[in-house]
């Protein structure tokens, strides 16, 4: 026991980096949206009345009227400096949401396509993923059909310069380069590419178009009855996407579906409750909403389910919230399928979108949702939003990533389902099938490269090296092949004592495997997409394995 606490506490850097991302991202991230456009004028000049007071001036102003605007247009009107009501504005929003709780929040117009563009669905940019290379934009893929294949750029293609300005060898942020590709659909922007073998760089002029972006990262067979189907988040284009994957394991004869909501913050409530109805008899409940101000509303599973007579396991884990507890819900409320995993994040609250005419918006929370049995599977926020995302520390240190024992359910809490399971509202969906954290392979070696993202960055200085011979290979066997007989590792070490990372061998004997295969399974999403990757990596994920375990026992 003491042995798997000390590989765990080596993961723990990586496990408090990722909850402060992770608790940013869930806190970011809606339920539902609810959009009302309204047109927000500067507030009125108000009437103010004159009465005698102690103040140097001799009167003190007593407003008629709401006391934040008649003190944002008094400043406006009688500060010593200049300020405008827009500015005014942009300072007190955010603090009128930030009593309220960790979801509400005011998004500026400078932020909203930002906010908006994983919920939407897409972009307009020029079509390509990249990946910083000594300082240089490298091009990793090209979408196919994309602005960018169409003129004739390619992987491994390094961008000089965009437009007029020089980004590669200047230390410009890869934000920055994001924003100067990405613009209004049908602009043109000028890049610049150096590629092997060329003397002189290359011109393209590439018009920017409509870039998806994925919500379904992959859809396969892991074997002849069994489909897996992985959801990073819920956007508008979700279940379209969803469809079309189930489809795909549909034609290849899929009896079984595992559904991966890990690591996905949620998203847009509908697309949610779109894909339970797949899985549910028309009439049982997926979920419903109720506010202060809001009544109560249901959303019952139609007739047109196809997937009614699959057998459905949910993936979570800690970072699995808000619309993925509403699809995990509703499969356990009704006793549909199992949940296999840890905890998920426990946000039951729904958002609604009001934006104003300066482009900005307020995402309030204006009520909670419930499972099919009633439970609010919202965790408590009254100490503050700093407490709130620091439970994912104390879930560590209490140990409830490693024993489902150190969980303490409150019984007041308690609800049953129609077949008579018992589940626990008030933080998260506690999964069917508890599976700890993973420490195999862990040692302070493979601490150091992934956290300085090595295995990464040598898949893609590997691919680029080797483009000529990797290029056409289709499938995981190939490419695994292929790497095997080239003993990819030890150029992997060296690759990193490069970087600064000295080989320590009997870390790296009880890191082999993780190693190996994470290095094969990044080589082949350079090559083929996440259809490369996940085949790869599920021989090293310990909760998948479980679920295929499990799965086949159905």
């Amino acid at each position: 026991m003491k042995n798997k606490r000390d590989r765990l506490i080596i993961f723990l850097p990586v496990i408090i980096s990722l909850t402060l991302v992770v608790g940013i991202m869930v806190g970011n991230w809606i339920t539902g949206i609810r959009v009302r456009s309204i047109v927000s004028d500067e507030v009125s000049k108000q009437k103010f009345s004159i009465r005698p007071g102690n103040n140097p001036g001799g009167f003190s102003l007593t407003p008629k009227g709401n006391k934040i605007s008649s003190a944002l247009q008094y400043i406006v009107n009688e500060y010593v400096d200049t300020v405008t009501m827009s500015g005014m504005n942009e300072v007190v929003m955010p603090s009128l949401v930030e009593s309220l709780d960790p979801h509400s929040i005011y998004i500026p117009a400078s932020d909203f396509q930002r906010f908006s563009e994983p919920l939407i669905g897409n972009f307009s940019g020029i079509g390509v993923s990249f990946n910083m290379t000594d300082d240089t934009v490298a091009i990793i893929n090209t979408i196919p059909n994309g602005p960018s294949e169409m003129v004739g750029v390619m992987a491994g293609d390094r961008i000089i310069m965009v437009d007029d300005s020089v980004v590669a060898g200047v230390n410009m942020p890869s934000d920055d380069i994001v924003k100067k590709l990405k613009g209004p659909k049908n602009t043109v922007v000028k890049v610049s590419i150096y590629r092997r073998a060329e003397a002189d760089l290359i011109d393209f002029e590439i018009t920017r178009d409509d870039i998806p972006i994925y919500s379904v990262d992959v859809a396969y067979m892991i074997d002849d009855q069994t489909g897996y189907i992985k959801i990073s988040q819920f956007a508008q284009t979700t279940y379209r996407e969803f469809m079309q994957g189930v489809e795909k394991l549909k034609s290849q004869g899929v009896e079984k579906l595992i559904v991966d909501l890990r690591r996905n913050g949620g998203g847009i409530m509908e697309a949610a409750t779109m894909i339970a109805d797949q899985f549910l008899e028309e009439g049982q409940l997926i979920v419903y909403t109720e506010g202060r101000s809001r009544p109560r509303e249901n959303d019952f599973a139609t007739s047109r389910g196809i997937l009614k007579d699959d057998i459905v396991v949910i993936l979570m884990d800690e970072s699995s919230a808000s619309a993925s507890e509403i699809l995990a819900g509703a499969i356990q409320d009704n006793d549909r399928g199992l949940v296999i995993g840890r905890r998920s994040f426990g946000k039951g609250l729904v958002q609604e979108e009001m934006r104003f005419n300066d482009g900005s918006a307020l995402r309030l929370t204006v009520a909670r949702y419930y499972t099919p049995t009633g439970r609010s599977i919202q965790r408590p926020y009254e100490n503050g939003k700093e407490d709130y995302y620091h439970d994912f520390a104390d879930r560590f240190m209490r140990g409830e990533l490693e024993h489902q024992d150190s969980i303490k359910f409150d019984d007041t809490k308690k609800f049953v389902t129609p077949g008579g399971k018992i589940v626990y509202g008030g933080g998260g969906i506690m999964p069917d099938v508890f599976v700890p954290v993973d420490t195999t392979g862990a040692s302070e070696y493979y601490n150091k490269i992934r956290s300085l993202g090595l295995m990464y960055r040598f898949a893609f200085y590997y691919t680029d090296l080797n483009r000529a011979d990797l290029e056409g290979f289709t499938t995981t066997d190939e490419i695994e092949g292929y790497l095997d007989d080239r003993d990819i590792l030890p150029q992997f070490i060296n690759y990193a004592k490069t970087k600064g990372v000295d080989p320590e061998y009997d870390d790296i004997k009880t890191s082999e495997l993780i190693l190996n295969k994470s290095i094969k399974a990044y080589v082949a999403r350079n090559l083929i997409d996440n259809e490369g990757f996940y085949p790869i990596i599920s021989d090293i994920d310990h909760t998948l394995q479980v679920a295929i375990d499990t799965i086949a026992a159905l």
